[in-house]
């Protein structure tokens, strides 16, 4: 029997979805199962996205651009010159999702063996992208402590070697939430320039920020034109996940043109996602508005659930729909496999991605999950009881001190 590849020996499952199989076992039993394991908003998809493609009138459903439709790239200029990122349609290069527009700019600005630093804990799937093109991934630890803050400048650069290439940044920030001061950004633009290196902005959450938070990004920047890559997606903006519909953007030709050639092999991103993202340009402020009220509303009442529980701490996010909570349990892995499997309130319970999957580090998240905060008040509350419940009985709970202790490298 012929064996599979290394690469795909070390692929890493992703800790979003591999207890998937469990919770669908539970929903067989007859089990309602609260789903914050994942970001698949409950937000209903503007009407106008929707319509678009209701109406398509095509006799052949043709191949599009490598680079995407002109008149998308033309409508998507709109979207981001109202934000003052100062862009031509030559600098978008439209993916099949912000996944692909992350593994194009690591195939196209990274060679194998080369290190990219990344603040943890981070998306998860940036293991696998980073796998799939053969990088390194050279974690830095970000603490509950401070809500997640950008490590300090002294940090990063205690990790940086000949091999370093870029840093990748998430803002605001899946999995912790955290939203990027202005202050940061700038200490990020120095080291950058100091040592000559990309920054991958991925600006998936841009839209969610929160108690009057400033969004910032690279792209506002004044002297990193050459260094930015910014990787972007219509799934969250618009909850419209299922719609693969991603960029990548920058002002750097060479990057451009290389990143075109990956495009170009790939052949082309779908049309009807495209037809869909023009129409999603012209979605009105008021919907945002109503957005960001209901995600707030929604943060609020998981945060403050939270940390009424014993032995739970959370910190309050400035941004996307996410957060990283602390437990009282030995293992987040055998816990939220454990709240499938075994534990049931009501005939309810609740499914969550355990935060050793967004880490690197050996060892760090053990006692931490990631909630995802996609669903309606009512259901987050009675997701909460549920919880609430099950960490009374759960036989790995700790206790006093051991409850506090994250379990980091020394």
């Amino acid at each position: 029997m012929p064996d599979i590849s290394l690469k795909g020996r070390h692929m890493p499952a992703s800790p979003i979805r591999k207890l998937t199989p469990f919770a669908e076992k539970a929903k067989s039993e007859g089990k309602k199962v609260y789903h914050l394991n994942i970001g698949q908003p409950d937000i209903e998809t503007p009407e106008g996205m929707l319509n678009a493609v209701k109406n398509i009138q095509f006799k052949v459903w043709a191949y599009t651009a490598s680079e995407g439709t002109l008149s998308y790239r033309k409508k998507l200029i709109q979207y981001y010159n109202k934000l003052n990122y100062q862009l031509a349609p030559e600098n978008i290069i439209v993916t099949t999702g912000g996944s692909e527009a992350i593994t194009i700019a690591m195939m196209t600005c990274l060679n194998p063996g080369d290190e990219v630093i990344i603040p943890e804990p981070f998306y998860a799937n940036y293991n696998g992208f980073a796998c799939q093109s053969d990088i390194v991934v050279k974690p830095i630890l970000s603490y509950m402590e401070n809500s997640f803050a950008l490590p300090s400048i002294s940090e990063f650069e205690r990790l940086i070697t000949e091999k370093t290439r870029a840093i990748i940044i998430c803002n605001p920030n899946n999995p912790t939430g955290y939203l990027y001061s202005r202050e940061e950004m700038e200490a990020l633009k120095q080291l950058v320039l100091k040592y000559d290196l990309y920054l991958f902005s991925d600006e998936a959450y841009r839209e969610f920020c929160y108690d009057g938070r400033e969004f910032i990004s690279p792209m506002h920047l004044t002297g990193l034109e050459e260094n930015v890559i910014v990787m972007d997606t219509v799934s969250k903006r618009y909850s419209a996940c299922g719609a693969r519909l991603g960029c990548l953007i920058t002002k750097n030709k060479q990057v451009l043109t290389a990143a075109l050639k990956f495009a170009q092999a790939r052949l082309s991103p779908g049309m009807l996602e495209q037809i869909a993202g023009e129409a999603a340009v012209d979605t009105p402020d008021s919907y945002f508005d109503a957005v960001s009220i209901e995600y707030t509303h929604r943060r609020d009442v998981l945060v403050n659930a939270l940390n009424k529980m014993e032995g739970v701490f959370c910190p309050n996010p400035g941004g996307a729909f996410y957060v990283v909570a602390r437990l009282p349990i030995d293992n987040s892995d055998k816990f939220c496999q454990w709240m499938l499997e075994e534990f049931i309130h009501e005939n309810e319970t609740v499914m969550m991605a355990p935060a050793t999957g967004f880490y690197s580090t050996a060892g760090a998240g053990i006692n931490e999950v990631r909630m995802a905060y996609v669903l309606n008040s009512h259901d987050l509350n009675k997701a909460m009881i549920c919880l609430d419940k099950a960490l009374q009985v759960y036989p790995g709970r700790l206790t006093g001190t051991e409850a506090l202790h994250t379990t980091l490298p020394v």
